[in-house]
């Protein structure tokens, strides 16, 4: 199966002239007129990013899912190519109902009819991974109900392997490979895949998003109906709404759009700095919007966290930009490991005041962040700077915010808009409000804790006293077991001499 898969990689790339990639490298440039001379029928008139692209999309869901993350990995690629992969649009055709009753009543182990008091055939998304329809719960209840592909992880694993051999390929073959971490992306991919095969997680990820904003008028998540989820399939709450992408027809419902553009800004800080917990797949086609201007989230494949240490990073780095402190953010990267620790600090910052300085120069409205990342991969290459895995989620999601505000409303500013956020958050973890909210989580554990430190004192010093005398004790073994070896020596000498006497007294001269 592998063999015909690569068979068909091959004629792919060779169709969209991807050799281009690889025959530019010193190693194998001489194949390079061999190549041109045997494909000579193919046509190569457009440029070498719309045929990757194109070429991806040629290959199937997998590989478009792919190009889509590597369009957020500005530091892996050129722009041209970076800016083309963005088009990738995971537009899938969805497979029989037939195929879906199936696989339902497998799952169920009875019939659909005996599950749901009605089931829509027909879906009403297609996606690479699994498809949605609509269904009626036997209470009468409306459902989405969200069921996998048949056969998907077979194709997703067969795939994948050929990505971590081609990421082994660019390890080798290029010079900048190591630094870039080509398997520990192809790595977090495989993650992200594994975690979509499981709709349970999913699941779970759905409950914990919509728990984080149950008090919030900006975001409404659906309830999941736990009794009718498994691995492959969710059953969820239907959401009415409005996709946020049809801006004219929000605007008849008499949504205020500014607003909104700022809405999406704040529940995504609120999500990064908050919770540490935010939905790491927000395009257009994942984003609703209700009567009341609220935001409605869907599909919660692709979720990310953050450490308390990279939260703390972060929020340093972004008021240090906003702030155009280039030393505090070049110190942070070294603070951080990111950079090796002979980085001289100076030229670190007079790098990255070079790429921002003309930036800000400019009306804030017109920054965008996108491309600020752009000209610090570009720098982070001289200062052979580590790229985070961990973070390709949280970068994607900006870019992908960023893109969905400026396009709700062209003046948004990203920068003037998070700025009163990120200060407030810093205040709360750093001031005395953080002070008081970190004794009010730890005091139940005090309170455990201080009733039983007179025992543990006592154990503690019990414990010296007792290593005390064991030391002692193996003082005084030391001690007997020298003089012993030391009584068995004065015996032996002592032999010896009477020994050497007896025979001086029996044998005279």
């Amino acid at each position: 199966m592998r063999i015909f898969r690569l068979i068909t990689i091959l004629w792919v790339a060779a169709r969209f002239g991807l050799d281009e990639f690889f025959l530019g490298h010193e190693r194998v440039r001489g194949l390079r007129w061999l190549v041109n001379v045997t494909l000579f029928w193919r046509d190569l008139s457009e440029p070498r990013a719309v045929r990757l692209r194109r070429a991806l999309e040629a290959l199937g869901p997998i590989f478009v899912k792919f190009g889509q993350m590597l369009s957020t990995r500005r530091d892996l690629m050129p722009f041209d190519i970076a800016e083309e992969l963005a088009r990738l649009q995971d537009r899938v055709p969805p497979f029989p109902g037939s195929e879906v009753r199936i696989k339902l009543e497998a799952i169920y182990g009875k019939s659909l009819e005996t599950v749901f008091a009605q089931f829509d055939a027909e879906p009403v998304a297609s996606a690479s991974m699994a498809q949605v329809h609509f269904a009626i719960l036997r209470d009468g209840t409306e459902a989405a109900v969200k069921v996998l592909r048949p056969g998907i992880g077979e194709i997703i694993e067969h795939d994948l392997g050929l990505l971590e051999a081609a990421a082994i390929l660019v390890e080798k073959l290029f010079s900048d490979g190591k630094r870039l971490h080509p398997r520990e992306v192809v790595g977090e991919f495989r993650k992200t895949l594994t975690d979509e095969l499981d709709l349970m997680r999913e699941a779970s990820n759905c409950s914990q998003l919509r728990r984080n904003f149950e008090q919030s008028d900006l975001l409404i998540v659906p309830e999941v109906y736990w009794d009718y989820c498994e691995a492959g399939v969710m059953v969820m709450e239907r959401m009415k709404g409005v996709p946020i992408s049809q801006t004219a027809k929000l605007r008849e419902m008499g949504i205020n759009i500014p607003k909104l553009a700022q809405d999406g800004v704040e529940i995504f800080f609120t999500q990064v700095f908050r919770d540490a917990f935010f939905h790491a797949d927000m395009h257009p086609g994942n984003i609703q919007v209700n009567q009341q201007g609220q935001y409605i989230a869907l599909d919660f494949g692709i979720m990310g966290t953050l450490t308390e240490v990279d939260k703390n990073y972060l929020a340093q780095n972004f008021l240090a930009f906003f702030q155009r402190d280039y030393r505090a953010v070049a110190q942070a990267h070294v603070d951080a490991g990111w950079t090796p620790a002979d980085t001289r600090v100076d030229e670190f910052e007079a790098a990255i005041r070079a790429v921002c300085e003309p930036i800000f120069d400019r009306p804030l409205k017109e920054i965008s962040f996108g491309k600020v990342l752009l000209r610090l991969f570009q720098t982070s290459r001289r200062f052979n700077m580590e790229i985070q895995p961990q973070l390709v989620l949280l970068q994607k999601t900006l870019l992908n915010i960023e893109g969905l505000g400026r396009d709700l409303d062209p003046d948004l500013d990203l920068w003037k808009t998070g700025k009163p956020f990120l200060e407030s958050w810093m205040k709360e973890q750093f001031g005395w409000q953080g002070a008081l909210r970190n004794i009010k989580h730890e005091a139940p554990r005090w309170a455990t804790l201080l009733p039983q430190l007179p025992r543990l004192a006592h154990a503690y010093l019990a414990q010296d006293n007792a290593n005390a005398m064991r030391e002692q004790t193996a003082l005084l073994l030391a001690q007997q077991r020298s003089n012993q070896r030391w009584l068995i020596l004065i015996a032996i000498l002592l032999t010896a001499g009477l020994v050497l006497a007896g025979y001086a007294y029996l044998h005279p001269h």
